[in-house]
């Protein structure tokens, strides 16, 4: 077992500056069990890893994996990006116990919020988590935003402060640290920044006062660690992304704003960054703008990776381009937060609320329709499926279909996109009730025009939507969950059965 403390004397100049060098990553990689790499770059000291839903089968599983990392290095950070709703890395096989941020910023009712982050919490701390890269606390300002949407609490500045709040402290009741994200805020961008480089040209004021409130009551709550954005803000750096802009992350959360925590960039390989500076020299500029620890793992999972990164950190500040004094401070900043949560390993953990998440996620739904009688029969569902985007993944399953086969056995489901999509709908139900399921139907005009179609013909339909709900209600019965999480189906699948 090998723990490294701020001040640890003995080691030569140069194997302080690879250990500080390593000591601000926190990669990923592959497998349901540590690779030797990655405990041997434990050893080394490395202090933080980064787990996705490629390294999770069970909760069993996780706490055996967490338990190898620990066993090597018992105060590592083992971070996860577990918003619960659509983002979820616990339950990425099943969807999540939690129905996500936007359909608490529905109910608004922040003592819900932070019941819910605090099991969330417990869960993650069980498994031996102790970092989520979580709260969402974008303002999405912008409907037509591809990358948050549900993902956030709401559209008002006021609304996801106090949620983001409730949830930070919720959270950390836990002992697990909350990493409030994007900074300052990516709510109103039309450009997923996996994919490029998104822009935001609001003023200044405009920011001020609308996507830096949630972070002021994030930093008020405690927040223990604070995550980038890869966006373009001229109003607050005309030539640098927020991740590797010194006036966004020194002048403005560290000075103007007073935080005094862990700032952890966003993924160095989404193409934002990857595809404009590389994520070596990316690396470098992040850590000498103010950044404490580089994210990386999500599509780069490997030793070579790793090795690429640091040498490129102990090469600048060898050259001069990056200071020592930087590096050491940043490398400090994850120590400190280490040593935080292995202290409040011990803390009795909050009490197991195991249904918190779907008695959220009953109150989040919105109804329209007069009438309503449940079905008795079972009806066909049509799943309009839109691509989902790189943070929710593919992989994680959506919609009612499941939670109405158990309530109405013989319930059948299609997946249908595209603009035959309607057409395609009718002649798979035959006469079976119609259930169409859409997500974010404002966004996608060919699910719009397929809805269109299926209700000229059969009015009776029942249209569930489980993103944004945006668009106009209409079918028989609407029903807004908010989210697509399992719970949100389950929801959503009781008012139809009359469950």
């Amino acid at each position: 077992m090998t723990t490294f403390a701020s001040g640890t004397t003995g080691p030569n100049a140069k194997d302080v500056l690879t250990r500080d060098a390593l000591t601000v990553l926190q990669p990923g990689f592959t497998g349901t069990t540590a690779p030797d790499w990655l405990l041997r770059r434990l050893g080394e000291g490395l202090a933080s890893v980064g787990l996705f839903g490629r390294n999770i089968t069970s909760p069993e599983q996780l706490a055996a994996l967490t338990a190898q990392l620990r066993a090597e290095r018992d105060d590592v950070l083992v971070a996860i990006d577990e918003e619960g709703g659509d983002v979820t890395r616990l339950e990425v096989r099943s969807g999540s116990s939690f129905p996500g941020n936007n359909a608490l910023g529905a109910v608004d009712d922040v003592e819900l919020t932070h019941a819910v982050a605090a099991e969330l919490g417990r869960r993650l701390a069980a498994c031996g988590v102790n970092l989520n890269w979580a709260p969402s606390a974008d303002v999405n300002s912008n409907p037509a935003n591809p990358v948050i949407g549900v993902r956030s609490f709401g559209a008002s500045s006021d609304l996801v402060a106090r949620h983001t709040a409730a949830y930070v402290t919720g959270l950390q009741s836990a002992g697990v640290a909350a990493c409030t994200k994007h900074f300052p805020g990516h709510g109103d961008t039309a450009i997923d920044s996996h994919h490029a480089l998104p822009r935001i040209d609001a003023d200044r004021s405009v920011l001020l006062e609308r996507e830096l409130r949630p972070f002021r009551a994030a930093i008020a709550a405690g927040t223990r660690a604070v995550m980038t954005a890869h966006i373009l803000v001229p109003a607050l750096d005309r030539d640098r992304p927020a991740t590797l802009s010194h006036p966004v992350l020194t002048d403005l959360l560290r000075g103007e704003l007073g935080y005094t925590g862990l700032i952890v960039t966003d993924g160095m390989e989404m193409r934002a960054i990857a595809g404009t500076y590389g994520i070596e020299r990316g690396s470098v500029l992040a850590i000498a703008a103010g950044a404490d620890a580089i994210c990386v793992g999500g599509g780069l999972a490997d030793e070579e990776t790793v090795r690429r990164l640091r040498d490129a950190l102990v090469s600048a500040v060898r050259s001069g381009e990056l200071p020592e004094e930087r590096l050491a401070q940043a490398a400090e900043r994850v120590r400190t937060l280490a040593h935080w949560t292995a202290a409040g390993a011990a803390d009795p953990q909050p009490a197991a609320d195991e249904e918190v998440g779907l008695r959220a996620a009953r109150r989040a739904l919105r109804l329209t329709g007069a009438d309503f009688t449940p079905l008795s029969a079972a009806p066909y569902v049509a799943a309009f499926t839109p691509v989902a985007n790189i943070a929710v993944g593919d992989e994680t399953p959506w919609g009612v279909a499941a939670e109405l086969t158990r309530l109405l056995p013989g319930t059948e489901t299609g997946s249908f996109a595209g603009e035959d999509a309607g057409l395609a709908t009718l002649a798979a139900a035959g006469p079976r009730r119609i259930v169409a399921v859409v997500r974010d139907e404002h966004r996608h005009p060919w699910m719009a025009a397929a809805l269109d179609t299926v209700l000229r013909t059969r009015p009776d339909t029942i249209v569930i939507e489980m993103g944004l709900p945006q668009a106009p209600a209409r079918g028989a019965l609407h029903i807004a969950t908010h989210g697509a999480a399992r719970v949100c189906g389950r929801a959503a699948a009781e008012v139809i059965a009359g469950a």
